[in-house]
């Protein structure tokens, strides 16, 4: 009778067990009743970006909502608007994780951080839109598609990424 070898272990070229390391911690957030959660790995920064945004996410979208000026004052303690559009629910966000000092539009974004896909944070604009995507989660201002039907334009976090295809990617340094 064969003997198994116990969880994270396996039979070595010796015949005796070997440790297998646990495999690393996710990096993706999950949603729960609409709101993200970090993965616990996930940096201070963008746990933080997660919070603000979580703050914004059920808002209704509003066309030029969310470009207030921030002027020194925590994402926390900023004043929330009534609505936000894309770029106001980006800069929230990305403000809240200290990634951006004010708001930007969609425009600013294609020049903002560096180019490419972060490993924690992509920022996906063009000249007309923009969405992000934070530890696995995209956050986008648009209406969902059948895979996950919504109520209503605004912030909201998705479990699925829509095409980048029109879209620059753009991400913080080292995130």
């Amino acid at each position: 009778m064969a003997l198994l070898a116990p969880a994270g272990a396996f039979a070595g070229p010796s015949g005796g067990a070997q440790y297998v390391p646990p495999p690393p911690p996710a990096k993706r957030a999950k949603i729960v009743n609409g709101l993200a959660i970090p993965p616990a790995g996930a940096p201070a920064r963008v746990k933080n970006a997660i919070e603000a945004a979580n703050r914004i996410a059920g808002k209704p979208y509003l066309y030029g909502g969310g470009h207030q000026p921030y002027s020194g004052r925590s994402a926390m303690a900023a004043s929330l608007d009534r609505g936000y559009d894309c770029s106001g629910t980006i800069s929230f966000a990305l403000y809240g994780g200290r990634f951006l000092n004010s708001p930007l539009n969609s425009s600013g974004f294609m020049s903002w951080g560096r180019p490419g896909k972060g490993r924690w944070i992509t920022v996906y604009t063009n000249p007309g839109h923009a969405y992000v995507v934070i530890a696995g989660l995209r956050l986008d201002t648009s209406v969902g598609d059948s895979r996950e039907p919504t109520s209503g334009r605004g912030p909201r976090w998705r479990k699925y990424n829509r095409s980048p295809s029109g879209f620059t990617a753009r991400y913080p340094a080292g995130f």
